[in-house]
């Protein structure tokens, strides 16, 4: 057993992990980036890049590679008897999406951090156990191909998914009382794989026609594929029973002749925890991140914008305050930066398991001239694009009903029940 010294110790080479492992090398920290698999690998994903991702792969200097090029233009939302196009509001992250898969994208950052000179990267290495002096995460046991080493960091940042297997060994805790969601994703073949809209169906219905809180998804490539999915909303209290494979099928087959797609190909699902809905995210020299920590849209399951962001949060502070006690600092900063939007948005997405509400609310906001009001609305929220620098109407009102709503003090908590 080899023990080794690192300045920062990253866990988990997702988005996430790998810019925050490039924040800190760029920032002069050495970094033992890990991951338990090897790159490239899959993950269930609607392969979503949201102008505010974009905008924060921008700052990290990645350009047109992203995505090969391929560029969107916003939402097309359907569902109720109704559709309404809603191009991406212009904000301070611009006005552009994209899509790429995760295989592609994951590879794309973990390989640029891996090529950092700071950055010594471990691929199919597993942190198994961690070690404490006082309340100081002091050494962490990797198992990689070549055996077993130890790790003594200065800090631990861990960005291991939204099952955070080590962030569990750290007292990491889901409270599945708040909603969360449940999806499914597939690859379809189609012509229509350049197109520049994302096209997002709100009325989720299975083969009975029952309508479940959720919505479809069909994201375009531009590789002659599409991502076709579903999601549905939950909590323990209006569990959801729904089979997302099953429904992604019938999901698929409904818009077969539409967009003359293939057979559903590579189909995976996943639970995720959303907005906040984790206690236990930092001790004094750790912290965890992205969906680790559920920075989770919940109104959408979109994360990567939150990973790359609070990537970048924790690498500067960590380099901005290297001798804090993070325990408190890394909530408060979580809270500081979402804590009005998430708690919102999850009690939107609670509302929206009522079985009565969607089918009353659905045609209201689909259909008529309010739709035109309602769905750009709607879509900059599901486009997490509502920010402190926005000074129009809809974001006065998302401030002040997330003031209204605050119950953020829940979101991140440092106790575990």
């Amino acid at each position: 057993m080899v023990c080794m010294t690192a300045n920062i110790l990253v866990i988990g080479a997702g988005p996430a992990g790998s810019a925050a492992a490039l924040w800190a090398a760029r920032l002069g920290h050495h970094v033992d980036l890990v991951d338990s698999a090897s790159f490239p690998r899959d993950k269930t994903c609607g392969d979503g890049l949201t102008p505010r991702a974009m905008h924060a792969l921008r700052e990290l200097g990645f350009g047109e590679e992203v995505g090969s090029g391929y560029r969107n233009k916003g939402l097309k939302l359907h569902g109720f008897g109704g559709s309404t196009t809603c191009p991406w509001p212009e904000t301070a992250f611009g006005a552009v999406g994209s899509a790429m898969r995760r295989t592609s994208f994951d590879a794309l950052l973990c390989s640029t951090a891996a090529d950092h000179p700071n950055v010594d990267f471990h691929p199919g290495t597993t942190a198994t156990e961690s070690e404490f002096t006082g309340d100081r995460l002091s050494a962490v046991t990797l198992a990689g191909t070549t055996g077993e080493w130890v790790a003594h960091p200065s800090h631990v940042i861990v960005a291991d998914g939204v099952r955070s297997t080590f962030g569990k060994k750290l007292g990491r805790t889901w409270h599945r009382n708040h909603v969360y969601g449940i999806a499914a994703r597939s690859y379809c073949t189609t012509p229509r794989s350049e197109e520049p809209w994302i096209h997002s169906h709100l009325e989720l219905k299975d083969e009975k026609g029952e309508t479940h809180p959720g919505y479809g998804w069909v994201f375009p490539l531009g590789d002659g594929y599409a991502n076709v999915g579903c999601g549905a909303l939950s909590t323990t209290k209006r569990p959801s029973h729904i089979n997302t494979k099953k429904v992604l099928h019938f999901y698929a087959s409904t818009l077969a002749t539409e967009w003359n797609f293939g057979e559903p190909e590579k189909v995976a699902s996943a639970l995720l925890p959303m907005g906040g809905a984790v206690s236990n995210v930092a001790g004094r020299n750790w912290v965890l991140i992205g969906d680790a920590a559920a920075c989770v849209n919940p109104l959408n399951g979109e994360g990567i914008d939150y990973g790359l962001e609070t990537a970048r949060m924790a690498a500067t502070i960590i380099d901005a305050q290297p001798h804090a006690d993070l325990t408190l600092v890394w909530p408060d900063a979580l809270r500081a930066a979402y804590g009005e939007a998430f708690t919102l948005a999850r009690s939107l997405a609670t509302l929206l398991t009522v079985r009565r509400f969607l089918p009353l609310a659905g045609p209201l906001a689909l259909r008529g001239p309010q739709a035109k009001l309602i769905m750009p609305a709607a879509a900059r929220l599901m486009g997490n694009l509502v920010t402190e620098d926005d000074r129009d109407l809809v974001a006065r009102l998302w401030k002040i009903a997330g003031r209204a709503t605050m119950t953020d003090q829940e979101l991140w908590s440092t106790a575990s029940s």
